[in-house]
């Protein structure tokens, strides 16, 4: 039996209001192991930056807000950021903390990320910043899982964020890395757990909540252990998405894409399906739009691929994902 999901939260007439840090991306060029890479190709990489572009891509009004160091990397974050029609006017400038650095390093089947984040600007962000006008009147708050793990003062941020009288509804993608949780004062999954049953809508993937909560764990599993979000989406990789929503269970399989980088292509699903929510969707039009988002972040070594255009989005939405052709 599905439990009960919360009553829908009212939201603001404002943009949608993505938070948390980006960093600057160096990936060896062309693709291959880093430790024989000659040369190094700059880029952008953040998970809640990566939904704001994607959410831009779909025609939904999109805030970015984040702190970036005063320095080549800040600039070239917030440009890159603003070129993809999100507003960056909530991006602060921190004179004392430096931007965060990822280093990809691609290999067989996945792609390791070295993160060299200690001290960012971003991690130095608390509670306080919910008070900036950058956030007044957001239609939705998307949140995501690594935030809270970068420092304390972020995880009260988030807690501040979901807090039982929030003025926005929050969508709230778990998006677990263990790495930044290695050493934590709690584990991540309590951490977590507590958090997205807070949350209005959720995203997990099926593989990282059999991490974070057990490893027998199925769909229908993770909504009894997240029973109070209105919506909660379950992704399992390259197999199909569910979601638990108020009209009921709904799951739509993916389709086959041939995959380049599997990185982004969670956060190009997540944008995808808040596109369709936010454009009215029903909930296997919304998921199949997260497919197709996702599709698009697969078959690029960065993490945002190109949307097909609108008169093929159209009929692909229209369609079973097990038909589609997306190469």
């Amino acid at each position: 039996m599905t439990p009960r999901a919360a009553r829908p939260r009212p939201s603001g007439t404002g943009p949608v209001v993505c938070l948390g840090e980006t960093m600057a991306a160096m990936a060896p060029e062309p693709v291959g192991a880093l430790d024989s890479a000659g040369l190094l190709r700059v880029d952008v990489a953040g998970a809640e930056s990566n939904v704001a572009v994607y959410l831009a891509d779909h025609g939904i009004p999109v805030r970015w807000v984040s702190a970036l160091g005063d320095d080549p990397f800040g600039r070239l974050v917030k440009r890159h950021v603003a070129a993809g029609g999100v507003d960056v006017d909530g991006v602060r400038t921190d004179p004392r903390h430096p931007t965060g650095l990822l280093f990809k390093d691609p290999g067989p089947g996945s792609t390791r990320v070295h993160y060299y984040r200690g001290n960012s600007a971003a991690a130095a962000l608390g509670p306080a910043l919910l008070a900036d006008d950058a956030l007044r009147g957001a239609r939705l708050l998307h949140l995501t899982g690594i935030t809270p793990a970068l420092s304390p003062s972020c995880h009260a941020l988030v807690e501040q964020a979901l807090a039982a009288d929030r003025p926005w509804p929050v969508s709230f993608d778990v998006n677990h890395r263990p790495a930044l949780w290695t050493g934590a004062p709690e584990p991540a999954g309590d951490v977590l757990r507590t958090l997205a049953d807070r949350a209005d809508l959720v995203f997990v993937g099926l593989d990282e909540a059999r991490a974070l909560w057990g490893a027998g764990l199925t769909p229908d599993g993770v909504r009894g252990l997240l029973p109070h979000p209105r919506t909660l989406v379950v992704k399992d990789a390259d197999r199909a998405a569910t979601a638990y929503t108020p009209a009921g269970r709904h799951t739509v399989p993916a389709p086959r894409v041939d995959v380049v980088e599997p990185v982004g292509a969670g956060d190009a699903f997540a944008a995808g399906y808040l596109a369709g929510v936010l454009r009215g969707d029903d909930p296997v039009r919304a998921l199949r739009r997260g497919h197709l988002t996702a599709a698009s972040a697969l078959r690029v070594t960065g993490d945002h691929g190109t949307l097909p255009p609108p008169d093929t989005t159209a009929r692909l939405l229209a369609a079973d994902p097990a038909t589609w052709t997306t190469h």
